[in-house]
Order: structure tokens, then C-alpha cells, then sequence
């Protein structure tokens, strides 16, 4: 785009390097063929929604090239956090199932050898019953939520998960960012707030068509951008004092974009930070764990063990 290629160049590009598969390139011709815009054709392919709405909303403000720098950058962060999480749980988490069969293999010919059990052997006899009944009850239950989060208002989801201690931190720098990015990039643009919130209607996650409907409502009412931003609590206090603040300085756009890029660094940063303390929990885990195997082999063996004075 850079360069100067059109739409239709860069998928015959891409398909003659052979950098993507060759549906991918096929299905995105077919897309173009069809009439397609660039906000479908990265929906066809499996953008998620998030991805589509910004480029979707880039076509309007006219900055599709700065957008999709953007997205460059915000998936080339969460790349670097998804790798980081994988390295941190992958030793640790290899390391609990070779202590769950290293307690099977106790439960089943050690301890029916001893005479005397004590509340450590108790442990690594239901133990690895324990960690199964765990593990399918985390899995039921994050079906459960998962089901529950479709049927339940955008809204209404996004207000209760910012509510979460600590999480509920992330998803609040995470959507403050988002939003304020977007609206940003339209004001700046000068397009009209009545004309954005027409536009947040008519895009794919519903979270935004949800905002773009309660904000006519308000708005229709005579209240204020700002009021309107405070009233979710999904959003940092911050960005409704950064909307009243540029618009007495009439300069919202360019101050809400500046706002945007400070608040992903915080989101990231805290994201790397939050990323440290994980490997630590899980081997406090399985240091204990260790603790109770020795625990349930010695003591035992101490308790048979007779002084004679």
C-alpha cells in the first residue's frame, strides 16, 4: 500500500510468492471479485471481529495504510505476550504431570506397603483423582461461562469482567485504548460524533454496535460525550476527562489519539509484568507437591523407627 499497489495487486503478489496458502489467496480473490471491500475480505479469511471493525472504520476516515500499521504493531505485541505465556507454562506444567504419575505409581506400590498412613499419604492417595476432578470442573466450567457470555448484552459482559480484581484492569486499559483509538482516528478525520455513532451501529462486534446504540440514546437526551464515556465502567475514569479536556481545547481528535498510545503501552506493559508472576505460582505449586511426596515416603518410616533407651 506504500507502494502503491491496489487491492487486487497485492493478492496476486501474495499468491505468486506463495507467502499465504493458496485458499487463502483464492478465497480472497473471490472476494474481490465479488465486490467485496478489504473489512470483509480480512473477515472471510478469519480476522476477528476487533480486526475488522478498526479496518472497516479506517475505510470511512480514510487512513486505511495508518490502521493497519496499527494492527501490525497490537498483533505483533500480543505475538510476543502469547509466546512468553507459552515458555513460562510449558516447563512447569511437563513438570506436574510427571509428579501425578510419579504419585500414581506411589498410590499404587508404596503405600499399600505401609502400615501407618498420616495425612500426607491421605493426600497422595486421592491426589491424582483430585487433580482429574479439577481439571474436568475447570473445563465445565469455562464452557459454562463461555455459553453464558454469548446469551448475555455485550455491555453487561464488559461491565461485569471489569469488575474482576486484577483482570478487570486489563480489560479496562485494553477497551480505553481501543476506543479511544478509533474515536481519535474518526474526530480527527472530522467526522461528526452523530455520524460515528451511526457508524459504531453498523459494524461486526457487537460490543460497539451495543455502545454505538446506548450513546444515541444519551446523547439524544442532550448529555455530553464525556458523561456519556463515564457512565460505563468498562472505560478508565481518564478517558472521559481527556474527551471534556479536548473539546475545551477543540482538539479531540489528535488528544485522544495520543491518549490511545500511552494507555496500549500501559496495557502491554502490564501485560509482560503479569506474564513474570505465573511461572513462580506454578512452581510454588509443584514445590509443595514434592514436599507432601517426601513427606508421605519419610515420615512413616520415622514413626516405625523404635529407641530403645
Amino acid at each position: 500500500m506504500q507502494s502503491g499497489f491496489t487491492l487486487t495487486e497485492m493478492v496476486d503478489f501474495l499468491k505468486r510468492s506463495q507467502l499465504l496458502a493458496d485458499h487463502y489467496t483464492e478465497q480472497m480473490r473471490a472476494s474481490l471479485l465479488s465486490g467485496r471491500g478489504l473489512p470483509d475480505m480480512m473477515a472471510g479469511i478469519g480476522f476477528s471481529d476487533a480486526i475488522v471493525t478498526q479496518i472497516s472504520l479506517a475505510d470511512v476516515h480514510g487512513n486505511t495504510q495508518k490502521c493497519l500499521l496499527k494492527i501490525e504493531k497490537y498483533l505483533a505485541q500480543m505475538a510476543i505476550v502469547k509466546k512468553k505465556l507459552i515458555e513460562v507454562a510449558t516447563y512447569p506444567i511437563i513438570l506436574l504431570s510427571f509428579l501425578v504419575f510419579i504419585m500414581l505409581g506411589l498410590k499404587n506400590y508404596l503405600l499399600p506397603q505401609l502400615e501407618k498412613g498420616n495425612l500426607a499419604t491421605q493426600l497422595i492417595n486421592h491426589f491424582p483423582s483430585l487433580f482429574l476432578l479439577g481439571l474436568v470442573i475447570n473445563v465445565l466450567v469455562g464452557g459454562g461461562l463461555y455459553l453464558i457470555s454469548k446469551r448475555v448484552p455485550a455491555l453487561v459482559l464488559a461491565g461485569k469482567l471489569s469488575q474482576i480484581p486484577l483482570f478487570g484492569k486489563f480489560v479496562q486499559l485494553y477497551l480505553t485504548a481501543y476506543y479511544a483509538r478509533e474515536w481519535g482516528n474518526l474526530l480527527g478525520q472530522g467526522v461528526e460524533l452523530a455520524q460515528i455513532v451511526k457508524l459504531m451501529q453498523d459494524q461486526k462486534a457487537s460490543l460497539f454496535q451495543e455502545i454505538g446504540r446506548d450513546m444515541e440514546k444519551g446523547l439524544m437526551k442532550g448529555q455530553a460525550f464525556h458523561q456519556q464515556v463515564l457512565a460505563y465502567p468498562f472505560f478508565l475514569r481518564e478517558l472521559s476527562l481527556m474527551i471534556e479536556y479536548g473539546e475545551v481545547k477543540s482538539k479531540l481528535g489528535s488528544e485522544l489519539e495520543i491518549y490511545a498510545a500511552e494507555t496500549w503501552e500501559t496495557f502491554f506493559s502490564r501485560l509482560n509484568r503479569a506474564t513474570q508472576f505465573i511461572q513462580p505460582i506454578i512452581f510454588l505449586l509443584v514445590a509443595l507437591v514434592i514436599v507432601m511426596i517426601y513427606a508421605a515416603m519419610l515420615l512413616p518410616m520415622y514413626q516405625n523407627m523404635e529407641v530403645n533407651l
